[in-house]
């Protein structure tokens, strides 16, 4: 279902991406915004299942940047070096190679955008600063209440852990109050609920979530 493709962003770099093409016409296209720990199997295998509802999928290979082709799992020490060639790649330049998977996504229709963690918050940026998108969603952003001078421009909805120790609830009210009219829906889990591959996965939140971006995407990317 799956290939590895090259992106070349508007500055002239080029990164790799996972694209996941769904069997029949695409019903829209999707970028998948990896978390910190690259475009790894967790990554692909988000791809692969938006790819099975329809939608032509793309995840950019933002670690690339720094470190071509770094897979991460989700110990301490791959947390820790997740964490470290993040710090490396600049928001912006992450942002130049969204920038370049919408324009391949767009192949499948309208383009919605979703991401987890860091992604979460370069999903909502990629709403308040980048064209071609018709929705966004974002998981469990960490950098997203530190933008609210910025305004989505499309379509967003956020899903965010109520046990999460790395965002405050108070952030997440923060964002609420300032955007009163964006769906902002907290569950019972911790940070990373809807891995599969981490300790903090919660099934019953993961599903919730997961329906209720469907059904965001199906009505925004018709």
């Amino acid at each position: 279902m799956g290939e590895t493709i090259a992106l070349k962003a508007r500055d002239g770099f080029e990164c790799a991406a996972y694209k996941a093409s769904p069997k029949g016409a695409p019903k829209g296209g999707l970028v998948v915004i990896q978390e910190i720990f690259g475009v790894n199997s967790h990554i692909r295998s988000v791809a692969d299942r938006f790819a099975a509802e329809g939608y032509l999928a793309v995840a950019p290979a933002l670690f690339d940047r720094a470190e071509r082709g770094l897979e991460l799992g989700y110990k301490p020490d791959d947390i820790a070096r997740g964490a470290a060639v993040r710090a490396k790649v600049k928001n912006e330049d992450a942002l130049a190679d969204i920038e370049a998977a919408i324009a391949v996504a767009a192949e499948g229709g309208k383009v919605g955008v979703v991401g987890y963690c860091w992604g979460g918050t370069l999903a909502y940026a990629s709403a308040c600063r980048l064209k071609g998108l018709a929705a966004a969603v974002c998981y469990y952003g960490g950098g997203i209440a530190g933008m609210l001078d910025e305004t989505p421009k499309i379509p967003t909805i956020m899903h965010f852990g109520a046990l999460d120790k790395h965002i405050p609830q108070t952030d997440v009210e923060k964002i609420k109050a300032a955007y009163p009219h964006l769906a902002v829906f907290v569950y019972d889990a911790d940070h990373g609920f809807n891995c599969d591959q981490r300790g903090s996965f919660n099934q019953p939140a993961a599903d919730l979530a997961r329906a209720r971006t469907l059904e965001f995407l199906g009505d925004k990317l018709a």
